[in-house]
């Protein structure tokens, strides 16, 4: 039996103030110990007396749920796949299982997770050591599932959170170039872990892919535009249905002290995204940078060392060990060696960051000292108004890598890019960066100790933008996001003038983003009500189809030349085709995803090209007239039509045919299409395509006088086990455009028809 804690409860004065206990003062021994409700598909309610009794209800019901999932993440975030699994395999994420090992033990040293650990407050680590006493609970109460029934399954430590929250913090920034940092080698050197061709081009893949699988939709809207005068928020997040980055839907309770719903990735012990009595919030994956590269000029007489104000500065070495499984199941230990320069990491990229004898690069993550993230979201889960959830990131900047969105029940909208971000000013830019890198990787000098980040004593942390020289918009009408940069919030309120590291203006928008301001300005004349933010997601409206498909009609009648009679099917589909993504739309929509791929890697594919004086109208059509862009549609046609015999679909078929998640028909399509609700694929062998990342935890919230109102659906259903009761469910509702209340309330709760309660205790 394991003896913890309690905290006496005391009376706090603001959001802020919650962080830490006055005077610390504790009272009688006592087991930690928390009710898990259940409602209907599985959704916990968990309640507990204190931190560690909350923790520990959502530690045990989580591994209830997932606790292979989280098993596994764990034991990528230690640095032991190779240990457990081979050197050979890969990750969920097609990473190698070595290269892994050595990312993770470096960027989970003991001194880093310590320091993480000690600049926690009392609130958190308790919630962490009591979410860690619950999963060890229910895994000596139950044992693993059958398809994680290995020696790799354990019982948690605390530090294993801290571990996985390192990992998350790190996604947006050093996390994508796991493989550049372990392939760093001096020239000549030999490698003690080989990092090849394809591991890099699956690297390449992965960074192109990160604002897809973890993009998202956000509209918060205020009381002018308000069905009922108060705040409304629409929460769409894209991320990945698998693995460490899967969320998973929960409602925590603290009587008195805490009333937070909604969803959290897998090990931490905060609501991510959701609402409370007074607020509801959101997150998008943002455009800010988060790291920045420095060019090394090498020592001439050494390439471990490099020039800093010219003199001569050693590389720092540290070893990396990690244990990797022979052939014949012995362990073996495997030591690398990471560079690190005054700026960070070594980083090496074949063709594109070469480290020879004059040359390397390093790479500066700021979250690598974001030690506040979990505070960040327990300071968001109890705000108790808009102001004190904005006060909370302004003053705390845990946030690290994405945008805010946020409605509170006084009718105000609120947009936020308030994330970790290098202080890397305009004029700092014109004097260090490399113009050649462009602004999409941000390329320092690093010869001159005069290019590293500024320090502004506002800021929470050294070396990041202080919060109010950040983005941030507060509106009555509307505030929306879909992962562009901050310019275009509100049309009528441009966010312009920023350092191109926090954001760009004058840039062309993204089609989710069109969309959405189309879709707003389409209501002006009427208020906006649940219906409305429901549809723009469930609508599945194909926005470029409305910007091209006059021109394809009209290539279709004049200009197929020999080519009309092998093309006469593609183009009756695309005239019949209902130009949206649902389970009945025809297979226009499949040949339309198959030639916008093609065109759109066209540099003069479009008719009228982007105009910023007409941001939310260019760019648009098609050049067919043109003769590079006609000949590229010719080709890109007659391919989709063999790509589709191929796969085995016909005029009668239906995007329910094609898009899946197991045997269940998805709705929704290709973000590079303007399709809100966003769904990425991968191909499967029986010519179908299987969903792996989109839509995730949607979330619809209102307030009235009773207080939060809200509808929502977890795509990919709560539980990861397949013999779970909630591995399908809420997947077969979202197929069916069914959203469902959320019991929030405990009248609420007890009413559902699938009500259950769960006492448990340590």
């Amino acid at each position: 039996m394991i003896i913890s804690n309690r905290v006496s409860r005391v009376c706090v004065t603001g959001v802020l103030l919650g962080l830490s206990l006055a005077a610390s003062a504790r009272e009688q021994v006592a087991q930690a110990s928390a009710d898990i409700r259940r409602t209907s598909f599985g959704v916990p309610h968990i309640r507990a007396d204190d931190e560690r009794g909350l923790g520990f209800g959502i530690g045990y019901a989580y591994a209830q749920d997932n606790l292979c999932l989280l098993a596994n993440e764990v034991v990528t975030v230690n640095g032991e796949r190779a240990r457990y699994f081979g050197p050979e395999q890969a990750t969920l994420e097609e990473r190698n299982n070595l290269a892994s090992d050595v990312f993770f033990t470096w960027l989970n040293s003991p001194g880093a997770v310590a320091a993480f650990w000690k600049a926690q407050s009392p609130q958190i680590q308790q919630r962490i050591e009591g979410y860690v006493a619950g999963y060890n609970r229910y895994l000596k109460e139950q044992g693993a599932p059958a398809q994680c029934q290995a020696t790799w399954v354990r019982p948690l430590v605390a530090e294993d959170l801290v571990k996985l929250t390192r990992r998350l913090l790190v996604e947006g920034g050093v996390g994508q170039f796991a493989e550049a940092l372990v392939g760093a080698t001096p020239p000549h050197a030999t490698a003690a872990v080989h990092t090849g061709a394809k591991a890099f081009e699956l690297a390449a893949a992965n960074q192109q892919r990160f604002s897809l699988d973890r993009g998202s939709n956000a509209v918060a809207v205020g009381r002018d535009r308000s069905f009922n005068g108060r705040g409304m928020l629409l929460a769409n997040p894209h991320f990945p249905w698998v693995g460490g980055m899967r969320f998973y839907e929960m409602h925590l309770t603290i009587p008195g002290q805490l009333d937070v719903m909604g969803a959290a990735l897998p090990g931490l012990p905060v609501v991510n995204i959701g609402f409370n009595q007074h607020v509801a919030w959101t997150h998008t994956v943002d455009t800010s940078k988060h790291f920045t590269l420095y060019r090394l000029t090498l020592d001439p007489k050494d390439s471990t060392r490099y020039m800093l104000d010219g003199k001569s500065v050693a590389m720092d070495k540290t070893s990396v060990n990690v244990q990797v499984k022979q052939p014949d199941g012995s362990v073996k230990a495997v030591n690398h060696t990471v560079y690190s320069s005054l700026f960070g990491p070594v980083v090496q990229w074949p063709g594109k960051l070469d480290w020879d004898r004059h040359t390397a690069f390093s790479l500066r993550d700021a979250n690598l000292g974001n030690d506040r993230v979990l505070q960040q979201w327990y300071a968001m889960n109890r705000a108790a108004s808009l102001k004190a959830l904005q006060n909370s990131v302004h003053t705390l900047q845990g946030i690290p890598w994405v945008n805010t969105l946020a409605a509170d029940d006084q009718g105000q909208s609120l947009y936020m890019n308030q994330s970790v971000v290098p202080n890397v000013n305009a004029a700092k830019l014109a004097q260090c960066s490399d113009p050649r890198a462009g602004v999409q990787l941000i390329m320092l000098d690093g010869a001159r100790s005069a290019c590293a980040w500024d320090i502004d004593p506002r800021a929470a942390q050294p070396g990041i933008f202080p919060a109010e020289q950040l983005p941030q918009l507060e509106r009555t009408d509307f505030v929306q996001h879909s992962n562009d940069s901050a310019w275009m919030v509100n049309p009528q309120a441009p966010l312009a003038g920023f350092s191109a590291v926090i954001s760009q203006d004058n840039i062309s928008l993204g089609p989710r983003a069109r969309f959405a301001l189309q879709r707003l300005q389409s209501l002006a004349k009427q208020p906006i009500t649940v219906a409305d933010l429901q549809h723009m997601v469930m609508d599945n409206e194909v926005y470029l189809a409305g910007q091209v498909m006059p021109d394809l009609l009209q290539f279709c009648a004049r200009q197929l030349g020999t080519d009309a009679q092998a093309l006469k099917p593609l183009c009756a589909s695309l005239q019949t085709w209902d130009r949206h993504a649902n389970l009945d739309s025809g297979i226009g929509l499949v040949h339309f995803i198959n030639l916008m791929e093609h065109l759109q890697q066209l540099p003069d594919a479009w008719r009228v090209t982007f105009d910023p004086a007409q941001p939310l109208t260019t760019p648009r059509g098609l050049a067919i007239d043109r003769e590079p862009v006609a000949n590229a549609l010719r080709e890109a046609m007659l391919a989709s039509t063999a790509d589709v015999a191929k796969r085995g679909l016909g005029a009668q078929s239906h995007w329910g045919d094609v898009q899946r998640s197991g045997q269940t028909p998805i709705h929704g399509g290709p973000q590079e299409l303007g399709v809100y609700n966003a769904m990425q694929t991968v191909p499967r062998a029986d010519g179908k395509r299987e969903v792996v990342s989109g839509s995730s935890y949607l979330q619809i919230v209102t307030f009235d006088d009773k207080g939060p109102q809200a509808q929502g659906v977890l795509t990919f259903s709560l539980s990861s086990n397949p013999a779970s009761n909630y591995a399908k469910d809420q997947t077969q509702a979202f197929s069916e455009k069914k959203l469902r209340s959320l019991p929030f309330t405990e009248a609420q709760i007890k009413a559902d028809p699938h009500y259950q309660l769960q006492r448990i205790q340590e």
